[in-house]
């Protein structure tokens, strides 16, 4: 983990965190690689004012020129999502490599996690986590995001993962970890653009403030993370038979272009971006503004 003497911290959130007040992180490859230039900033500062508005602090964060920022000024903010930022996707791997370099890059859910906790922070808001890939009994393709969840407290609201992934080993995974999965408001665990993936949840909670019990609950007996489940708003859900189709569509091109790891994302949202028409960047922007919201309830609620 990256030690504290490294990390910056910008001056609201430091003093945030000094006081004992709610802070929620929000990752930075949603916004260089996950959305068009031009929305991207417009999600980013709204995603921002969401968490301002529920009463906490937001810290967004990315590494910019070999130095890891938890609270991203509003310059920085521009900055990652420039068109022309070009910046690289950086896991936990990628963090000691980036800073003893001097680079720049955009925090995946791994590494913005393990920043965050690094500094204190307790609870962070996503769209989607990372899981096991499908045939990763062969290709070992499993997302950093588990293992992380599994070393560092941090609660993690997300709307839980895409139907590309194999979720019921993802579940197994998260379980062998220790990583206690919470359904808000619901019984089964959510596939991102779609609000059930079928696959039931052993625990539910209905307020944040029942979260956040179970948060602090957990943290009195385990050193993992907490995944608080939270499905896309109903209006926003794509429609499931464009998803199948879209889903289909996109697995095949995957297997024509021999796209496999890191990359397998980034091509299947083009594809979903391109051939819904919009409608899933749409879904995407709906689901991580709901989870920030959510997320902020609960840091409310532990402070």
């Amino acid at each position: 983990m990256t030690p504290h003497s490294q990390l910056f911290l910008h001056e609201e959130v430091a003093a945030a965190l000094a006081d004992g007040e709610p802070v929620v992180a929000l990752e930075s490859t949603i916004l260089s690689h996950g959305l068009p230039p031009g929305r991207n900033l417009d999600v980013a500062r709204r995603l921002e004012q969401v968490v301002r508005d529920g009463g906490a602090v937001p810290a967004t964060i990315a590494v910019l020129d070999g130095r890891p920022v938890l609270g991203l000024s509003a310059a920085e903010l521009e900055r990652v999502c420039a068109p022309d930022a070009n910046l690289g996707k950086l896991s936990l791997r990628d963090l000691g490599p980036a800073v003893g370099l001097g680079r720049s890059g955009a925090t995946t859910v791994a590494s913005t996690a393990s920043l965050a906790a690094a500094a204190g922070i307790g609870v962070f808001a996503t769209g989607g986590l990372g899981g096991v890939h499908l045939n990763a009994s062969q290709t070992w393709d499993v997302s950093a995001d588990l293992g992380v969840l599994a070393k560092v407290p941090t609660l993690v609201v997300c709307s839980g993962v895409k139907s590309v992934l194999d979720i019921a080993a993802t579940l197994e995974v998260l379980e062998t970890n220790s990583v206690p999965v919470l359904g808000y408001r619901t019984s089964e665990f959510p596939a991102f653009y779609l609000r059930s993936s079928g696959h039931e949840l052993p625990w539910r909670v209905e307020h944040a403030k029942e979260a956040a019990a179970v948060v602090a609950a957990h943290r009195a007996y385990a050193g993992s993370g907490v995944l608080l489940a939270n499905p896309i708003p109903e209006e926003s859900e794509m429609d499931k038979e464009l998803h199948d189709r879209l889903l289909a569509e996109g697995l095949e091109l995957l297997r024509e272009r021999g796209v496999h790891g890191a990359e397998v994302t980034p091509v299947l949202l083009e594809h979903f971006h391109t051939a819904s028409g919009g409608v899933s960047l749409d879904a995407n922007e709906a689901l991580v503004l709901s989870n920030a919201k959510l997320a902020t309830a609960v840091a409310v609620e532990l402070a």
